[in-house]
This record gives structure tokens, sequence and C-alpha cells, in this order.
């Protein structure tokens, strides 16, 4: 029985913990900012303006529960915007469906995504120097292709995707947060009832034991990496809708927010851990606590530090965790 309830406590902790530090976060600037920060419009700034992490972050969830990194996704992202807007160039003066375009900025995420799963998987060489490489790789492909210079794109509807007052307006919020909730209630469902979410789990807890228990380790490493560059496609067509052009220089170090946000959100980069609801709380209290900096009048750098904290903070707690149970 004991035993039953401990489960249980940290079955809750691992659940709740995550939403009580956003509480937290939210409460402290409700004290400390202007009234403006819990006025209609700038809560739903703030929820716009998790979107971009919050959908790289659910592709990097499946990833870190796996035992893996995946440092390419902010260069993903830029290449992305670059390959949106000259897609919609060409669609657009062939008369194709903008539809063509976002398909084909996800492809190329995906296809990214694939190629660090094959060599990962294959050569078995560490997540972090394949990601390492091809966060390089995807930088350098977003300049060559934007000929080191923003690439404009006609007015579309992918354009107002990030609207914070959206068209309809009985959407109510940009459809960009619609999208992010859709793909958090898909992640979800990935993870809780597939047979594919249970070796994601798996492949992260033990991998030794993943393999006896035959499970195919590379063909899943292979799918989980491709899922999160297809997630970071997603992601990639919300910045381009943000930005409205291709830019080579978006996004630098936003892998790092990323990854953060699974942290944060209870992911483990041990492996193992982590959830799509976490992930995106991750993200959505990373957005409030620069928000809140900004009407609060905090620079930037403090911004960077509080945030660098409570990173080390979540892993710190991960740790204590970890080893409470051996």
């Amino acid at each position: 029985m004991k035993n039953v309830s401990l489960f249980k406590s940290k079955f809750k902790l691992d659940v709740f913990g995550p939403f009580l530090g956003l509480l937290f976060v939210f409460l402290i600037f409700v004290i400390l900012a202007p009234p403006a920060f819990v006025g209609g419009y700038n809560i739903k700034t703030i929820i716009t303006q998790t979107v971009i992490v919050g959908i790289g972050a659910l592709g990097m969830t499946f990833v870190i529960i796996s035992g893996g990194i995946d440092l390419s996704v902010g260069s993903i992202i830029s290449l992305v915007t670059i390959i949106t807007a000259h897609a919609l160039n060409l669609f657009s003066s062939s008369g194709l469906p903008v539809i063509l375009a976002a398909i084909a900025a996800i492809a190329a995420g995906a296809l990214i995504g694939l190629f660090n799963g094959m060599i990962i998987a294959s050569w078995r060489i560490v997540p972090f120097i394949v990601t390492l490489g091809s966060m390089q790789i995807a930088r350098g492909l977003a300049k060559w292709l934007a000929q080191e210079q923003t690439v404009l794109a006609p007015d579309t509807p992918l354009n107002r995707l990030m609207n914070v007052d959206p068209e309809p307006a009985w959407l109510i919020f940009a459809p960009g947060i619609w999208i992010m909730i859709i793909l958090t209630i898909l992640v979800y469902l990935i993870l809780k009832y597939t047979v594919f979410g249970r070796y994601v789990f798996a492949l992260g807890s033990n991998e030794q034991a993943a393999r006896l228990c035959g499970i195919n380790i590379r063909l899943n490493r292979i799918w989980i990496y491709m899922l999160c560059g297809a997630f970071t496609g997603i992601a990639g067509l919300m910045q381009f809708a943000n930005l409205t052009v291709g830019d080579p220089t978006a996004a630098v170090g936003l892998e790092l927010d990323i990854i953060a946000a699974v942290v944060i959100g209870g992911g483990s980069l041990n492996g193992g851990e982590g959830s799509a609801m976490g992930s995106l709380i991750g993200a959505l209290m990373m957005a409030i606590l620069r928000n809140g900096c900004n009407l609060v009048g905090i620079p930037t750098y403090v911004q960077n530090i509080l945030i660098g904290v409570i990173i080390i903070g979540a892993v710190a707690i991960d740790k204590l965790k970890h080893g409470k149970e051996k």
C-alpha cells in the first residue's frame, strides 16, 4: 500500500508541478505588472507568443522522452520560412493553392528530421553531435536559398495565422493557437494510447530492455526524429506568419527555448519522462515571463538570466527526484 501511495504522489507531482509553476509565475506578474497585463488583448498576445515555441516543444517532447536531443530545430524553422516564401512566390504565379506551400514547408522539416534520425539510428552517433551538425547545415541552406537576405512573399492566408485579432472574429484567438491546441491533443493521444507512444517511453527508460523486448530501436528512432522535424516545420510556418517574410537569420537560439519548454514542463533529459501538456505549459510559462518582464521594464538580459535559473532549477529538481528513486 505504501508503494501505491508513493506512486500516486509522484503522479500528481508530475501532472500538477508544471501547472503550479505556471500559476506562480502568472501571479507574480499580476502583482508586479501594470493592470494591462491581465487585459484580454495582452492575454491573447501571450498565448499567441507561445505558439512557435509550443509547437516546436511538442515535437521535441518525443525526442526528449526517448532519451535524445535535437539542436537543429531553430535552424529548421529559419529554413522553413525561406522555403515557404519561395513556395508562395512559385505557387501564386502558377495558380496552385497555398496549401501546397504549407505542405512543402512541413515536408522540408520532416526530411531534415528523417536525416537526423537515420544518422543517429544507423551510425549510432550521439544525437547531440548529429543535430549540432544538422543545425549548421540547415542554417547554411537557409542562407544559400535566401542569398543571405530576406525573401519577400505575396499576401496569403498563411500571413494571418498569427494575428492576435483573427479573421473571422468568431475564432477569438489566432488560428495558430487553435492549430497548437489540436496538435497538443494529437501528441497526448499518441503518447498515451498508441503502441508507438509506449515505444517512445520504453526507449528513453531503458533502451537495452526495449531491444530485448523486440522493439525495433532503429525504426522508432527514425520516426521520432522525423516527427520532431514535421512539428518543427509547422512551427516554421508560424514563424513565417509572424514575420511575413523568409528570414535566414530567424530563430537563432530558439532551439534552446524549445528544449527548455520541455524540461520546464517536466520532461527529463535522462529520458523516459515528459508530456504534451507539460511541454505546452513550459512554453506558456516562458511567454508569460518575457511578456511580464517587458511590461515591468526588466531588461532582456535579466529575462535571459531568469529563464536560465528556471531551467537549471527544473533540471536540478529532476535530478533530485531520480536520486531519491534510486
